[in-house]
């Protein structure tokens, strides 16, 4: 931010700042570097988080700021515990309730997050919440440290690589790799003290809502848009595709003992003693979710399963005689990856020719019940 405000370049920027804590330490900083010039403007907002619970808030302040005029730019600096797709929803739509339309005034230019790369690998693999690091929002935020990370490295236009003088070449360079891996759309830039030119994050015209939303790497796998092995740093990804279920008692097992050269991992599962609905896997670093992802198509009544497949007759493709669109499609994004290994493992946990003549609900099923997302 102090470097932004420093190298203006002639550009009429106001700030909206926030942070989290009582005392809003990055305003001060901002303040303390120079912001003090009269044509630029600072908006404080604190005690909460403006993908949530201040989300009208940052809908009033930005509505003030453009009808107050003179300005080139709102540059938005967010609580590290935001969440991005939120924080940028709120310039897709009109708030009828607070009469606010905000695509009448203003877009979304560019996503930008800042990786600390002396610390990446530290965070992506301590296994703490926001609970234990005393950030949460309320003592019922139990979001993990490493899911706020990708979340952010996944929805960015421009990723800044910082403190890269703190790592030598080749293990600066391993981890763009690895982040151009989980973004393969974004913009790595690496940096010092976060200097970056402002042309590659003011005025880029880069981001579009549903570009980002699908930028993902392990999104773009699952579509089979296979980006090039840096085999050199030995990052790699590959998606597991197999049209038999999943035992619950073996594919628990393999959880528990998950591959450490898996980075990333994401997709949709197929279990057996949950033959209806489909699962949900999401793992960064030590943090690995499952959650329930809808019924599969083959579980509907005949004419909505009809009506759904005339809607999307690309799922014919793929559609089994017996089974339907009932698979496991699940990517995994690594350094040094075993994939044989992690494939044979996988293998392993599906059901045997004798299982897949058994009854499959009497099967033991010992993972945690799927709650559906919203």
């Amino acid at each position: 931010m102090n470097h932004i405000l420093h190298n203006r370049q002639g550009l009429k920027i106001a700030v909206i700042v926030n942070d989290m804590s009582e005392v809003n330490i990055d305003s001060e900083l901002v303040q303390k570097g120079g912001f003090s010039r009269t044509e630029e403007k600072l908006v404080e907002m604190q005690n909460g988080c403006i993908c949530c619970t201040l989300r009208g808030d940052l809908m009033k302040e930005v509505e003030k700021l453009v009808d107050a005029g003179d300005i080139d730019y709102i540059v938005i600096e967010s609580s590290g515990i935001s969440e991005p797709i939120p924080v940028a929803q709120t310039f897709t739509y009109v708030d009828q309730e607070l009469g606010i339309d905000l695509t009448a005034k203003c877009i979304v230019d560019t996503m930008v997050t800042v990786v600390d790369g002396n610390r990446f690998w530290e965070d992506f693999s301590s296994g703490e919440s926001l609970l234990d690091r005393q950030q949460g929002t309320d003592e019922n935020d139990t979001r993990e440290v490493v899911d706020l990370l990708i979340d952010q490295i996944e929805f960015a236009n421009v990723i800044l690589l910082n403190k890269v003088d703190l790592l030598d070449l080749e293990d600066a360079k391993e981890l763009e790799m690895t982040l151009k891996r989980l973004n393969p759309d974004a913009q790595i830039i690496q940096t010092q003290n976060s200097c970056v030119d402002l042309h590659r994050i003011l005025d880029t015209r880069l981001f579009d809502f549903e570009k980002a939303s699908q930028g993902a790497g392990w999104m773009k796998e699952l579509n089979e848009e296979h980006i090039p092995e840096t085999e050199e740093y030995g990052i790699s990804s590959f998606v597991y595709r197999r049209k038999r279920p999943l035992h619950p008692e073996r594919f628990m097992k393999w959880l528990q003992n998950w591959p450490v050269d898996i980075v990333r991992a994401k997709g949709f599962f197929w279990l057996a003693s949950r033959n209806d609905m489909a699962g949900l896997l999401s793992q960064a670093g030590t943090s690995i979710m499952i959650q329930g992802a809808g019924e599969w198509v083959a579980a509907y009544s005949e004419e909505e399963k009809q009506r759904t497949l005339a809607e999307e007759p690309e799922l014919l493709k793929k559609w089994d005689a017996s089974y339907g669109d009932r698979m496991n499609e699940l990517v995994f994004i690594g350094i040094d990856m075993k994939q044989a290994e992690i494939e044979d493992t996988l293998d392993a946990c599906l059901l045997t020719d004798e299982e897949m003549t058994m009854e499959w609900s009497a099967l033991a099923d010992p993972l945690p019940r799927f709650t559906v997302s919203s």
